[in-house]
């Protein structure tokens, strides 16, 4: 069995919602004429047809032999809006999901959207999505509107997912300071995986996964940069006081703890990145239907792979089996 752990579904509803709310982002078209959304005028996204296409998705999926999908609303998430539209458009992509999930409930399973800055809607919808729609986790992104994961305000939401167990895939955001990575593209290509390593050490420092341990976390494109930097991590703490303020253990202890997609494709960082967390920490994932996915290389990097048959089961289905919810 193979499930796919990092895969995007859009709406027709959800691109007309970012259309017609006020916002930072906007639709667009490249030079070679594709549809495209953008980021205070740089190029964000592309649309491509299978981000709404649930029958070219299926035809995709049997193609490479993926059995389920576990789909999400990639960047910029419900998180294009403000506090007063998010808890509309998070409960429009849920129910979308709650029902794609109910027409093929062999094929696909869903991660909520939260509308993270309005904070008791943010819960309702929490509950809401997994105890009415069971939904199978929670997507957020490695910043809201600019605020860290660790900000006050959102530490209420944090604490009911440890009571909860929830599953947390942390996608990238562009970085809050997004100047550097107007060109080339580089927001995708280098932006998210710098803000994704950012948060991820921003919240081991601050104590979160010391914290809150019960949270599944599942650390999108390999973990950005985190794997190459935990030994660096490791020595900051045992330098600097500061990192030693709020953890009480070694960075790696904790990093070693979360869950790591396998949005790289890169033999030899997949291998890396086994040796250093174990295949029983690893989830596949495509990023389909992105320009910088890929579901076939999703499949085929796994099976390249040189290790054990039960290691790779492990990596396509074991792991997620164990740490989604409602399965």
């Amino acid at each position: 069995m193979k499930l796919d752990l990092h895969t995007h579904f859009y709406t027709e509803a959800f691109f007309q919602a970012i259309r017609d709310l006020p916002s930072e982002f906007s639709f667009g078209t490249s030079s070679s004429g594709q549809t495209i959304i953008t980021y205070r005028g740089a190029r964000f996204f592309g649309v491509t047809p299978a981000m709404t296409d649930v029958s070219k998705r299926i035809e995709d999926m049997d193609r490479v032999g993926i059995d389920v999908e576990v789909v999400s609303l990639s960047t910029p998430n419900v998180f294009f809006t403000n506090a007063q539209h998010q808890p509309a458009v998070a409960k429009m992509i849920n129910d979308s999901y709650a029902d794609l999930i109910a027409r093929h409930p062999s094929r696909f399973k869903g991660f909520a959207s939260i509308p993270m800055d309005a904070p008791n809607a943010a819960l309702n919808e929490l509950h809401r999505a997994i105890h009415e729609l069971k939904l199978n986790g929670v997507i957020l992104l490695s910043n809201i509107g600019g605020k860290a994961l660790t900000s006050s305000e959102y530490r209420p939401f944090f604490e009911e997912a440890n009571r909860m167990k929830l599953c947390i895939f942390l996608h990238p955001m562009i970085p809050a300071n997004s100047d550097a990575f107007r060109e080339y593209v580089l927001g995708p290509i280098i932006g998210f995986p710098f803000d994704t390593s950012l948060a991820v050490a921003r919240m081991c420092y601050d104590g979160m996964f010391e914290e809150l341990p019960d949270i599944r976390w599942i650390i999108g494109h390999l973990g950005g940069a985190v794997p190459y930097l935990m030994e660096r991590m490791d020595i900051g703490w045992r330098d600097f006081a500061e990192c030693r303020v709020k953890i009480d253990k070694l960075p790696s202890v904790y990093l070693k703890r979360l869950y790591y997609d396998t949005v790289s494709f890169s033999p030899h960082t997949l291998k890396m990145v086994r040796d250093m967390v174990g295949a029983d920490h690893m989830v596949m994932g495509s990023d389909y239907p992105h320009l910088l996915g890929s579901i076939d290389r999703a499949v085929t990097s796994i099976d390249g792979l040189e290790i054990s048959e039960e290691e790779k089961t492990e990596i396509f289905s074991g792991t997620a089996l164990r740490i989604l919810n409602n399965v």
